[in-house]
């Protein structure tokens, strides 16, 4: 079997598991972050007498639900607990396979391009596998450090370091690699969480509760430290992730200041919707994301292209056929060299495909110049402005 066919199936395969896997994770860190900003204080002695600090009433699904928060623990624990624990281990593992799939085994087409630090396909693996690492050990020796300090202090550091990192991946890898990275790194360390903090804090809390002793307060408050990481965390993963379906955001003039721009208004939008399950409405921070946003889509507009003279002749595809061949057929064919299959299903094997993506072709070669992916090929600036005047010339 062709192994660009098996890249591609497995690309398939585990793409959807992950989606899968990070809707129910993400489900149940909105669901859980939700309900401890929504619970309000029992005024029923029963509940008070048995240790409950907080109590919902609900309906959902035809059904009416009543949970409630014990402040530390209920005095006998039922036989049966739940343990939110496998919605990330499997998010997590499903992602870095899919990107070993996509990214490592392809290195040389989507981590490097003509203006990175690092042109070796082996280094820029290491170096993407280094910042997941590295990013969870700065993380936790942050919380370590800061664990009885501001909130708002560690949260402007570890802004800080994301954004370093951010600046650091945009120099040595593509931009569309660089931008995965910071969100594999973030994500690293929200499934780190679980793994290494939160589900052991709370297996220590059961053990010694079954043993008849006090469950120490602290892993209670560790474990909700780093699940309200997690869930502002959340929005600026979920971007990173998406980033690369837009390439006019990572191939920009300063990719890494767009990229500590749109993960601020991620982090203010999910801080809006926090406060509100409190029933504190402030507009100001969805207001200020959205000010962010528009400031990106703004300076990342397409220039206008300047008007030339009128050329002796119009331009025609037999033009720019020459260099549709060396420049885009090696991804954008029916059979391409340098992917499993042309990407998104556009090829130019015949002139109709070729026409029928013309506005495509000048989006993306023309006004953004996010393609070739990289510039792998070495398109020239003069070769661009051949691809303007075809599509100027009515794409003929």
């Amino acid at each position: 079997m062709d192994a660009s066919y098996v890249i591609e199936c497995a690309s398939m395969l585990l793409r959807w598991m992950h989606v899968i896997f990070a809707i129910a994770w993400v489900g149940s860190s909105f669901y859980f972050i939700w309900l401890d900003n929504s619970l309000k204080a029992p005024v029923d002695p029963v509940l008070i007498e048995k240790g409950v600090g907080g109590e919902l009433w609900a309906v959902h699904g035809g059904g009416f639900y009543n949970p409630q928060k014990y402040l530390l623990a209920p005095r006998q624990l039922p036989d049966e607990l739940h343990w939110f624990k496998w919605e990330s281990y499997s998010t997590w593992l499903s992602g870095f396979f899919l990107m070993g799939a996509l990214y490592y085994s392809q290195a040389g087409v989507y981590m490097i391009d003509a203006n990175s630090a690092i042109q070796t396909p082996g280094a820029a693996v290491l170096t993407g596998m280094a910042t997941l690492v590295t990013g969870w050990l700065v993380y936790d020796g942050l919380c370590r450090l800061l664990f009885n300090r501001s909130p708002l202090l560690f949260g402007a550091i570890y802004y800080g370091f994301v954004v370093i990192t951010g600046f650091v991946l945009c120099h040595l890898l593509s931009g569309r690699a660089a931008f995965l990275h910071v969100g594999a790194m973030i994500a690293t360390t929200m499934s780190a969480n679980v793994f290494f903090w939160i589900i052991p804090g709370q297996k220590k809390m059961v053990a010694a509760m079954r043993a008849g002793q006090t469950p120490e307060p602290v892993h209670g408050k560790r474990g909700k430290q780093r699940s309200v990481h997690n869930n502002y965390l959340v929005l600026p993963v979920i971007f990173c992730m998406l980033s690369n379906h837009y390439a006019f955001i990572y191939s920009g003039p300063q990719p890494g200041l767009t990229l500590a721009v749109l993960l601020l208004a991620a982090a203010l939008t999910r801080h809006f919707f926090n406060l509100r399950h409190k029933g504190i409405y402030r507009w100001q921070y969805p207001a200020a994301g959205l000010i962010l946003l528009l400031a990106v889509f703004i300076t990342h507009a397409p220039k206008a292209q300047p008007t030339t003279a009128q050329s002796a002749r119009t331009t025609t595809l037999v033009d720019i056929r020459p260099i549709i061949a060396d420049r885009c057929m090696a991804c954008h064919s029916e059979k391409p060299t340098r992917m499993p299959s042309a990407p998104n299903g556009i090829k130019f094997d015949t002139d109709d495909a070729v026409r029928a993506n013309a506005p495509k072709i000048f989006q993306q070669v023309v006004q953004m110049k996010a393609m070739p992916l990289g510039n792998l090929t070495g398109m020239t600036d003069a070769e661009r402005a051949q691809f303007a005047q075809w599509f100027k010339d009515g794409a003929r």
